[in-house]
């Protein structure tokens, strides 16, 4: 048996792993590993100079398409693009009600936390 520490959103997990075809002997056992450092909870959206409110990428991933198209009005919880994360496709929503800007083309590349739109 391996034993590990698995982090998953935030959240620290101990789990214990038998190799596949592994012999009996014992392996010598490691050190815990340390606690691992709070993360900080992903950003609200917030409002920027432009006058409008942010649209973040809640994981990095690619965009994939857009549900509606540039300028159109949008209400808070529509959904406005996809997002795609490790071959899951996600749905990105309004953060408010507005006129929506994407500031983003399909098929960028976009980071954890990266503005994808803003409505104003």
């Amino acid at each position: 048996m391996r034993k590990f520490n698995v982090n998953v959103n935030g959240k620290s997990y101990y789990v214990e792993i038998e190799e596949a075809g592994a012999s009996s002997a014992p392996i010598a056992a490691s050190a815990p590993a340390p606690a691992p450092a709070p993360v900080a909870a992903p950003a609200p959206a917030v409002n920027v100079n432009a006058g409008g409110t942010a649209v973040t990428a809640p994981m990095p991933g690619q965009v994939l398409d857009f549900a509606v198209s540039n300028g159109a009005t949008v209400k808070k919880g529509d959904k406005v693009l996809i997002l795609e994360a490790m071959k899951m496709e996600n749905e990105i929503v309004a953060s408010a009600d507005g006129v929506i800007t994407f500031a983003v083309k399909k098929g960028d590349s976009v980071e954890s936390g990266a503005t994808l739109a803003y409505i104003k």
